[in-house]
């Protein structure tokens, strides 16, 4: 019956099902990857729409300070908006915690390595790095972690796609870069990765590693197709990530990071928050546990770490207009 059900959907489905994606190399790997999937696993004749993204545009100033990860979807929406594409694939962590009216992230698929990790040509660890290394971060959740570890660095923004990036560390701009291990793995570049930070003292940012596949909320015939693909462990633990920084008023001019894992049926949430302002502040940390057997649940449990963090002082890290 539910074969059947499943061919009826994808007889109706369009003829040619687009992608919209980011032109990046690391973003059409990711769209490759599902067009591959879909087309492997329900015989749907799928294609990519490449596009460049104002986020791509803009590599002389931080994210933070015009106008956050948001601009990496905007062109994309658009795309679904207007019936050019029909699905849109991102990395999880790039997608704004509350989409635009007439969106929604239709599946989350597995995970890859959600570390961050240290890339280098001349150190092995971030311990090995002289004092004043300067280290190449434009993420605010890097360097507030980063700085509670080794308060000596000198943190200097990078933007650009991977690639631009490692070309600007052998370029000799930097000691050493952080980038997402995902990406370096998912491009064949695993071995440029020096060391991988320890998540538990490098908490990685909600949704990382992980793939989200938005659409238009009215596309129920897709919606019923893309939710056979979801990852449920991997779903479950990036909507508790989320919620915390849902939460919190979120968004990529906070340093938060929020991370969960599994343990059985339980899962765990690592949340900590620094100061933009002051990045050289103490972090602040809770780690909360739950049973999880459904999305309510994980939204819960990463609530409570949010006001985990308020009650010990977060208010004093957040930006006056964030919500109480």
């Amino acid at each position: 019956m539910a074969r059947r059900r499943r061919l009826a959907i994808i007889g109706r489905m369009h003829a040619k099902t687009v992608i919209a994606t980011r032109e990046s190399r690391l973003a059409l790997w990711q769209a490759e990857h599902v067009r591959d999937v879909l087309t492997a696993r329900f015989g749907l004749a799928v294609e990519l729409l490449g596009m460049t993204t104002r986020g791509d545009q803009i590599l002389d100033r931080a994210l933070s300070k015009v106008g956050g990860k948001g601009l990496f979807v905007k062109e994309l929406e658009t795309a679904l908006e207007e019936g050019h594409a029909h699905l849109a694939v991102h990395s999880l962590k790039d997608v704004p915690m509350d989409l635009p009216a007439g969106f929604v992230l239709a599946a989350i698929w597995e995970r890859e390595d959600p570390r961050d990790a240290l890339v280098s040509n001349r150190y092995a660890t971030l311990d090995e790095l002289p004092q004043g290394a300067v280290v190449g971060t434009s993420s605010l959740r890097r360097v507030t972690q980063l700085l509670a570890r080794r308060p000596d660095l000198r943190i200097e923004p990078l933007r650009g796609n991977l690639d631009t990036r490692l070309r600007k560390l052998d370029d000799g701009g930097f000691d050493a870069i952080v980038l997402a291990a995902a990406g370096l793995k998912r491009l064949g570049l695993a071995g440029r990765i020096r060391s991988a930070f320890d998540p538990e003292t490098m908490i990685p940012a909600a949704g990382q590693g992980a793939l989200g596949i938005e659409v238009r909320e009215d596309a129920s015939e897709l919606r019923a197709l893309l939710a056979q693909t979801i990852h449920q462990p991997t779903f479950l633990a990036a909507h508790a990530e989320r919620a915390v920084s849902r939460a919190l008023g979120g968004s990529c001019s906070m340093p938060l990071a929020a991370h969960a894992v599994w343990d059985g049926d339980t899962l765990r949430i690592d949340a900590a928050l620094g100061d933009a302002l002051e990045p050289q502040r103490p972090l602040l940390r809770v780690r909360l546990t739950a049973a999880v057997t459904d999305e309510a649940a994980a939204r819960a449990l990463g609530e409570a770490a949010a006001a985990q963090l308020r009650a010990v002082g977060a208010a004093g890290y957040l930006p006056a207009s964030t919500p109480a």
